[in-house]
């Protein structure tokens, strides 16, 4: 799987794996704030959209950070294509 990523710029897939992580441990996380501890809503809102950002963006910056860590492989043997259209007779 990481042959696929190589080259590429990690910033979205990182980014895309905090907010799903910072929903889901956000929303587990309201959830007993409002069953157990009684807390009001705003802050339970708040605890819930810092943490779906806060997790984003470190995604976004663990990627950033990743990206020049794994650059893309040359290829061997193979000649650059300089057009995919065949030329006319």
């Amino acid at each position: 799987m990481m042959k696929q990523l190589r080259g590429r710029n990690l910033k979205h897939p990182g980014c895309l794996i905090g907010i799903t992580v910072g929903l889901t441990l956000g929303i587990i996380i309201a959830g007993v704030m409002a069953a157990v501890y009684n807390i009001a809503l705003n802050t339970i809102l708040l605890t819930w959209l810092g943490l779906t950002v806060g997790l984003g963006a470190i995604g976004w910056i663990t990627g950033d950070r990743l990206s020049s860590r794994f650059p893309a492989l040359e290829e061997e043997g193979s000649a650059p294509e300089s057009s995919t259209i065949p030329p006319s007779a």
